[in-house]
């Protein structure tokens, strides 16, 4: 794709969209459809953009595997940590009265403005990681086997293979 001036140009300019977007589909989606899952996948769909159109190490150069282990990570403590925020209040886990007890109703789209970011943040992360490590490169070019290599049994030679059914 690093031929595709045209398409790399159109991809670079509306990376930014997709990620505004996102952030906006994880924002709203208490309270209309999206949510977290949605709006983590498409900020993941947007860095994934960048490393078809800029190169996976280009990519990995931005988001190391450190970042989106941390950022996995995060999300999921962010989501456990107001189940947890409202336990220790003396709520039930993800009760969001607990955030502003005294208006309940003002509670319930914060608590789950900061769940919905959990998700979101967590998609994200995992679906880049995914994309990184399918991107590594482990064909034959690089030094490794490839896979149907290993499949193979020693002698190259597959029962059945030569046509011959006894």
């Amino acid at each position: 794709m690093k031929n595709q001036m045209i398409l790399r140009v159109i991809a670079r300019w509306n990376i930014p969209f997709m990620l505004v977007f996102g952030l906006y589909v994880i924002t709203h989606g208490e309270g209309g459809p999206g949510g977290g899952f949605q709006g983590g996948v498409i900020v993941a769909a947007a860095f994934i953009l960048y490393g078809l159109v800029a190169g996976a190490d280009r990519m990995r150069a931005i988001l190391p595997r450190r970042a989106t282990d941390a950022a996995a990570a995060l999300g999921v403590l962010l989501y456990v940590g107001v189940g947890i925020y409202s336990m220790l209040r003396g709520y039930t886990f993800l009760d969001h009265t607990a955030i502003l007890p005294s208006d309940p109703g003002a509670a319930e789209p914060w608590g789950m403005t900061l769940v919905e970011y959990g998700v979101g943040l967590t998609v994200a992360a995992v679906m880049v990681t995914v994309y990184n490590e399918i991107s590594e490169g482990t064909g034959p070019d690089d030094g490794t086997v490839p896979a149907t290599a290993a499949l193979t049994p020693p002698g190259g030679r597959v029962e059945g293979s030569d046509g011959d059914r006894s």
